[in-house]
């Protein structure tokens, strides 16, 4: 998941603040503010403001070097321990760690659990994990989930992400009960999933009330369901029968993200690529291909064993996808060693791309790198490289914002509609 796909969660989020009247989403309110003018911190992943997903795209860099065998640069480790509050929580990014967390400071539980996921894989840092565990654990809500910022209504994307990292905590998901209901996370994500009618039919919702981006949902609800996190390992090759049907027979979690797995394949079947609608006001109204979540739902289907539904998006992302991780940045390149890693694909050939040798490029050289990684290009930080991380993702989260003031209905109707 790229800064993209946090991008569209904090818009989402906004989205439902501005017509619920919930809390803001920290990336939509640090939208309004000017990019930092200290220079950016050495250890810190990418070239661009790290403001909206600073935490995030370092924590995926180090998770998915860690997957393949990589050993972090010391600094990017420290850097990103640097990031946690006092509470055990991390915030999209501070740019002055030394000053302590305010009740100001929005508190990001898609950036914390993606921290404890990384952490824990490169080691080390025991006390940070189970600060940040033990916070996580502080702000579930009464019916099991999360929000994007505590006090707000769960959603899929927070909740799966979540329960991500506690399994890579040695936490049990479905153990973690709400001190409120006594539900568990499993629980909460079993709200998200579609009855097997309408256009989503089997998918998994952002919030029942405000559906966002199905794909991206319906994936990370799919990996979740498994107790797996952003990384997980292949299912055994076949173990769930090929197909798109959604069982209307299925009511438990299990059969839910069967049929969210039917769901993403029937998606990705016809071009073997996820759309994206376009932002509010953009001249050109046809939707675009969704590179990270396209990303995602490969890691989900290849996650369940559906050997026969991944190879299409595979080969697409292969001849498509490295040109948008170079433009997207190191969150960007992850996610698609995430892919490689959940299908058996050599990363360091994807496509005819070293994912491993350019994710390396985008921040500190690796204290140790692996033999497939190939030579290490010039470290990118050292570029006064200054296009955006994310493409147009940030003017994603500023059109959100003009979405939801005008009642969010443009922005999120086309969340609503399916996957080609």
């Amino acid at each position: 998941m790229t800064n993209a796909t946090t991008a569209r969660r904090a818009a989402v989020a906004l989205a439902v603040s501005a017509v619920l009247g919930t809390a803001l989403a920290p990336a939509a309110t640090a939208a309004t503010t000017p990019p930092p003018a200290a220079p950016l911190p050495s250890g810190l992943y990418g070239t661009t403001d790290p403001a909206y997903d600073g935490v995030w795209r370092q924590s995926l860099a180090l998770l998915a070097q860690d997957t393949v065998g990589v050993k972090p640069a010391g600094k990017a480790v420290d850097w990103l321990t640097g990031q946690q509050c006092a509470d055990g929580a991390f915030s999209a990014y501070r740019a002055d760690a030394s000053a302590a967390c305010d009740a100001k400071l929005p508190r990001d539980t898609n950036a914390t659990a993606a921290a404890v996921q990384a952490l824990t894989a490169t080691g080390g840092a025991e006390k940070t994990v189970g600060k940040a565990v033990t916070w996580l654990k502080s702000v579930q809500n009464a019916d099991g989930g999360w929000s994007y910022n505590p006090g707000g209504a769960s959603d899929a994307n927070s909740t799966a992400v979540v329960i991500g990292a506690l399994a890579a905590a040695g936490e049990k998901p479905a153990a973690v009960a709400s001190a409120k209901g006594g539900k568990s996370p499993y629980d909460a994500l079993l709200t998200f999933a579609r009855p097997c009618t309408g256009a989503d039919a089997g998918a998994f919702v952002y919030q029942p009330q405000m559906p966002g981006a199905v794909g991206d949902s319906t994936a990370a609800a799919v990996v979740a369901a498994q107790g797996a996190g952003l990384a997980p390992k292949a299912g055994a090759a076949g173990s769930v029968a090929g197909g798109t049907v959604c069982d209307k027979a299925a009511k438990d979690l299990k059969g839910a993200a069967l049929n969210g797995g039917a769901y993403l394949a029937g998606a990705l079947a016809k071009t073997g690529h996820l759309l994206t609608p376009p932002m509010p006001g953009a001249e050109d109204s046809a939707p675009k291909p969704d590179f990270g979540n396209t990303a995602d739902a490969v890691v989900a289907l290849a996650a369940q064993g559906r050997t026969e539904a991944v190879k299409k998006p595979l080969e697409w992302l292969k001849a498509n996808g490295a040109g948008w991780a170079k433009e997207s940045g190191p969150a960007a390149y992850a996610q698609l060693v995430f892919a490689a890693n959940a299908t058996g694909t050599d990363p360091a050939d994807f496509g005819g791309t070293d994912l491993v040798a350019a994710l390396n490029a985008t921040g500190p050289a690796p204290e140790s790198a692996s033999p497939s990684a190939g030579t290490e290009k010039k470290n990118e930080n050292d570029k006064n490289d200054k296009k955006d991380d994310g493409g147009p993702n940030l003017w994603w989260i500023v059109g959100a914002f003009f979405a939801a003031s005008a009642g969010a209905g443009f922005l999120l109707s086309g969340r609503r509609k399916p996957r080609a």
